[in-house]
């Protein structure tokens, strides 16, 4: 008999597992606790993957000799917890199709940051005539790519969520941009839980490996002291500290690795703020370290145009800036958008709470924005944590509200910024959904 597979969750990343499984001779079932979308039902269909939708029958699942969980699902979820109690492995998408591949992947992750250092180094990679994939919390399955079109190098954004279940699976270069309390409720409100989450990164990484991450973040820092990475270390930062491979020097970017050293101005940057010159410097050690040329590097890092959602310019209306920063769904990623931003603003905030600390924005908030426009079904912790601290503060129920009030209270040279510092799912589909909507309205005013 051949070994059963059960997938739980048939989104992107099951239904390429499933593909993947298929094609290697498992039997394959796919359960779904929600609705399967009409086009990864047709996938499964077409393999013969026995799939369902709307529930989980157990005598199905608990049969199984392996079980690939979508990362979006908890282990604290009924059925997870059935799994676990019959000790039945559970394992990632990413896990999965690591068995199948000898691709080089480069992997990235950290609080922020890591789908436009992601974008940007597939970015470089691909216009210096690499095979590439884009795989892990963009584009296609990595799974899916490994069983229907394979390639040379993967770059992976991994999450916190991925990472968990991932055991025997090893990067080659590892990407490690920071790590701010995120997703706390998925980690029992422990920090160091999901520091640890984060640093299965460097997991069964060897010698012949390598482990970039910036040199500044104290938790990184202490964290590196207590593990003791066996890969190479390509520490990087925007000041000169010696032994970093990355660093700034007379406003020149410099990259040192085994393959030469790497100079760019750092002006010729496409993407302008702080954190996106350590996207920069990450992406530019990822891929001097893979022997790009310099002048591939140096052009990619100049032209790639960024990433939807994230600081990304809508419009402007009666001399009132408007962006859209969706994907800041924790309140650091909010801490550097109202960093890079020099105008008064008004801040859209809310959606679901992940245990969130608003103190690190508090400085920023009382000095940069004129209002505050609470976007969200429950927003009594924002309200606890501002009110008082700023004049103007609305709530809204919908994006359309939100966008109506932020345009009523904004001033000619303001910015309207949507940076939510949660999660979108009380009132959206996802945060592509939340700032789909946000450009939407933004374009009706």
């Amino acid at each position: 008999m051949s070994k059963r597979i059960v997938i739980l969750g048939a989104g992107e990343s099951g239904v390429g597992a499933a593909i993947l499984a298929k094609t290697k001779g498992f039997d394959v079932f796919v359960s779904d606790f929600s609705a399967i979308q009409p086009t990864y039902k047709a996938s499964l269909d077409q393999y013969a993957i026995c799939w369902e939708e709307r529930q989980h029958t157990e005598k199905d699942i608990l049969n199984a000799d392996e079980v690939i969980k979508s990362p979006g699902i908890p282990d604290k979820a009924p059925i997870i917890q059935k799994i676990l109690s019959k000790n039945i492995p559970v394992i990632s998408e990413i896990e999965f199709a690591g068995r199948y591949t000898d691709a080089k992947m480069i992997c990235i992750t950290g609080s922020n940051g890591k789908t436009t250092t992601t974008m940007l180094i597939y970015h470089i990679l691909k216009d210096a005539g690499l095979d590439v994939g884009l795989a892990g919390n963009v584009g296609n399955s990595l799974a899916l790519q490994v069983a229907e079109t394979p390639h040379d190098y993967y770059v992976l954004e991994l999450s916190s969520f991925q990472l968990d279940n991932m055991y025997d699976f090893k990067a080659d270069i590892a990407i490690l941009l920071n790590i701010t309390p995120d997703h706390l409720d998925r980690y029992e409100y422990k920090f160091q839980n999901y520091i640890d989450s984060k640093f299965r990164i460097i997991r069964n990484q060897t010698e012949k490996d390598v482990f970039i991450y910036w040199n500044d973040d104290p938790v990184i820092s202490g964290e590196i002291q207590k593990c003791n990475p066996k890969a190479s270390l390509y520490p990087f930062s925007d000041v000169y500290h010696p032994g970093l491979k990355g660093y700034i020097r007379d406003q020149q970017i410099i990259i040192e690795t085994l393959n030469g050293i790497f100079i760019m101005d750092r002006n010729k940057l496409s993407l302008k703020g702080t954190h996106n010159l350590y996207n920069s410097m990450a992406a530019g050690i990822a891929s001097k370290i893979l022997d790009i040329r310099d002048e591939n590097i140096r052009e990619s890092l100049s032209d790639f145009t960024g990433v939807e959602h994230r600081l990304e310019v809508v419009t402007r209306v009666r001399g009132v800036d408007y962006i859209n920063d969706s994907k800041a769904t924790n309140v650091n990623s909010c801490w550097y958008a109202l960093q890079s931003i020099n105008t008064k603003l008004v801040l859209i905030l809310g959606g679901t709470d992940k245990g969130n600390d608003y103190s690190e924005i508090e400085e920023l908030v009382k000095k940069k924005v004129r209002a505050l426009v609470f976007l969200g079904l429950n927003n009594d912790r924002l309200h606890a944590f501002f009110d008082g601290k700023i004049a103007l503060i609305e709530d809204a129920r919908s994006m359309e509200e939100a966008v109506n009030k932020a345009y009523r209270f904004a001033q000619k040279g303001d910015t309207v910024l949507l940076s939510p510092c949660c999660a979108s799912f009380d009132l959206f589909d996802n945060y592509e959904d939340r700032g789909r909507q946000f450009k939407e309205c933004v374009r009706n005013l």
